[in-house]
């Protein structure tokens, strides 16, 4: 039996006729037995088309497959008709789709949905079915699954939506699993698990697995050979080894400067000017041109051929042997430009102290309150003026309810928000309009978050009305001049949010924020979603607009790399609680709280030899409606001592600046 599992020859998906857009215009490659195979690249170069376009699920009529061949152990599947793809698709190749909930039916249950892949291609009967769902959910790590099998998607969290995915991909016994940004919105530690789930089912089975990402951390803890997709095409490809130690092709050196650390704290992160192009366009050189900081006048006219050395293979006339050093442009990478680190003042402009948010269950006929969700738990925190604290921790932690009852959008039960002395908790909606336009907010999903009714000037003008202005032309001038600011051309303010990236959006929602002159604005996950050219536009303009104007950011994430690059400091919250926080280096350096270590591991490396240890935390987080009793983490926790189910661990001080709940810490005197 040979190695070769699948063969892509010359695809090309297409959508539409008279003036086709070229989603995929002729890509090869080939996955092993028992190989992880990456493809890599932005939003919008063809990643999900092409893993489509294998299972002929490419959305039709819309799209059609202009040319090229999949084989699969040989066989041609763009020959088979529909009837015969349904025992190619879940039995022979599987596929994760980046969403599980708009992936998972919301009226069946968990069970009845696996169930569907058992009867269809091993014809089980009810008690097959059952057993072998049992066992399915258990080799996915899913806790007392005799319970699960009978839940509805909406009663499972992210974590154990993604699980369900593979189980349900698994069931088939598949020789190939597609994965399209199988972790792209979960938590790290939700993350981590998958990641090793995946490794461990692979090892067992010799599943091959074509794995879609954005995410380089990820890819080098998984792939074995890794290719980038860029406009509808490869433009390199090679062993993991080669493309992490020497990748060629400026497209993906700039993925990789692209990329937010601690070391580059002092600079400016390197971006891509411009976009992908608009892929209906004949091109008649290379695709990447307008983006490349090394294109001559070849690179305009001619496309580039394939150069090849052993695995290594990239696309680019920098490696062209028939090109002359004389012809061929100085290939200097960029520097990225310096910028020095905001040091904050020591004036506090934003204290909390013991906030509290509950949200009351109700029950029974006259609906009474039974219970409380306590979603905030008493935080306490400060930021200084020109200070970005971090606030990091797994979903359904609180950290988003923080910002919210910060800024009084949700109600508070109890404690204080003191910003320019007075208690923000204790005023009424009148007496806080003043304080709105000071204090703003950056939500994770710029679109939800605009009125697609309103024009991009409209959405601004709409963070100006505290904002006296006496004459119209004025109020366009500031406009025009936010905008230019975040880096949109100031024509764009006519058109409306759906013309617009998600980058863009962004930029527009940074935009209305700075339009109100605040002091502290919130960040709330402002990056999760993006890819990582465009996440370097973003913080380097939050930086940008952080030196310019002296704001305060509180800033939400779940990604470490963002909060080591922009953080001066860190908090980490679990079930509604701080359990540790300090600055950014004693806790993303010297963690000293189970959770922040166990967090902390759980980030993928971009080194492809990391042998980092996966502290691996047991079980889902508990739900804030019924905490643990004791220490809310000891049933997650791996050094977990007997008082830590009888109390709650008071603060430990560390140093003037660290401190942690925990009862492994005692007092530094």
């Amino acid at each position: 039996m040979t190695d070769l599992l699948l063969e892509v020859r010359g695809l090309k998906t297409w959508l539409g006729k008279s003036q086709p857009l070229r989603a995929v215009d002729g890509i090869d490659f080939k996955i092993k037995r028992g190989e992880t195979f990456a493809l890599l690249g932005e939003s919008g170069c063809g990643k999900s088309m092409t893993a489509l376009s294998i299972l002929a699920l490419h959305p039709k009529p819309a799209s059609h497959i202009e040319a090229g061949q999949v084989f699969l152990a040989g066989q041609d599947l763009l020959s088979l008709s529909e009837a015969e793809m349904q025992h190619v698709r879940g039995r022979r190749i599987a596929m994760i789709f980046q969403e599980p909930q708009s992936s998972l039916n919301p009226v069946l249950s968990v069970g009845e949905q696996i169930s569907e892949c058992l009867v269809l291609h091993f014809g089980f009967n009810k008690k097959q079915c059952y057993d072998r769902v049992i066992s399915l959910l258990e080799s996915v790590g899913i806790p007392d699954p005799k319970q699960r099998i009978k839940e509805y998607p909406h009663q499972l969290s992210g974590g154990m939506k993604q699980r369900v995915m593979i189980a349900m991909a698994l069931a088939g016994e598949p020789e190939l699993l597609i994965a399209d940004e199988p972790t792209t919105a979960l938590d790290v530690t939700i993350q981590a698990q998958i990641l090793e789930l995946l490794k461990d089912i692979q090892r067992k089975t010799g599943m091959a697995i074509l794995l879609i990402s954005h995410d380089l951390a990820v890819i080098a803890q998984m792939a074995d050979h890794v290719a980038v997709m860029y406009a509808g095409q490869i433009v390199e490809t090679a062993s993991r080894e080669q493309f992490f130690n020497q990748h060629q092709h400026p497209y993906t050196k700039k993925l990789f400067a692209a990329l937010p650390s601690e070391q580059k704290r002092n600079q400016r992160l390197t971006v891509i000017k411009g976009s992908v192009p608009i892929l209906t366009q004949q091109f008649d050189g290379c695709r990447f041109v307008e983006r490349c900081d090394h294109a001559w006048e070849l690179c305009h006219s001619t496309a580039p051929e394939w150069n090849k050395e052993d695995e290594h293979a990239v696309r680019c006339h920098l490696f062209d042997s028939k090109i002359t050093d004389e012809q061929r442009k100085s290939e200097q990478d960029n520097q990225s430009s310096p910028l020095s680190d905001v040091i904050p003042s020591k004036r506090v402009v934003l204290d909390i102290k013991d906030l509290k948010v509950h949200f009351p269950i109700r029950s029974g006929f006259l609906q009474r309150i039974t219970a409380n969700v306590k979603a905030v738990d008493g935080v306490s925190l400060s930021i200084h003026q020109a200070e970005t604290v971090a606030l990091v921790g797994e979903s359904g932690c609180g950290k988003t309810t923080v910002g919210k009852g910060i800024l009084q959008l949700v109600d508070v039960s109890a404690g204080e928000v003191n910003y320019r002395g007075h208690n923000l908790c204790e005023l009424s909606e009148r007496q806080l309009k003043p304080y709105r336009s000071s204090l703003q907010i950056i939500f994770q999903d710029p679109f939800s978050s605009m009125n697609p009714r309103m024009t991009v000037a409209q959405i601004i003008e709409e963070g100006m009305i505290g904002k006296r202005y006496k004459e119209l032309q004025l109020k366009e001038e500031r406009v025009d001049e936010l905008l230019e600011r975040v880096g949109l051309r100031a024509e764009i303010k006519h058109r409306y949010p759906h013309e617009f990236s998600g980058g863009q959006r962004q930029r527009i929602c940074i935009a209305r924020a700075l339009a109100s002159d605040p002091e502290v604005i919130i960040c709330d996950e402002p990056t999760s979603a993006l890819d990582v050219s465009v996440q370097a536009q973003i913080l380097n303009l939050l930086r940008e607009i952080q030196h310019e104007f002296g704001l305060s950011y509180l800033f939400i994430t779940h990604n470490i790399s963002v909060v080591n690059y922009l953080a001066h400091r860190v908090a980490v919250m679990y079930l509604g609680r701080i359990v540790e926080q300090g600055s950014r280096d004693e806790v993303l350096d010297s963690p000293k709280h189970p959770y922040t270590r166990a967090l902390l591991a759980a980030v993928p490396e971009l080194d492809p030899n990391s042998q980092q240890e996966l502290i691996r935390l047991e079980g889902e987080l508990p739900s804030p409606a019924n905490p643990p009793q004791g220490c809310h983490f000891h049933q997650r926790c791996p050094e977990v001592m007997p008082h830590c189910l009888e109390a709650y661990p008071p603060i430990t001080h560390l140093s003037d600046t660290h401190e942690v709940r925990c009862f492994l810490y005692k007092e530094n005197k």
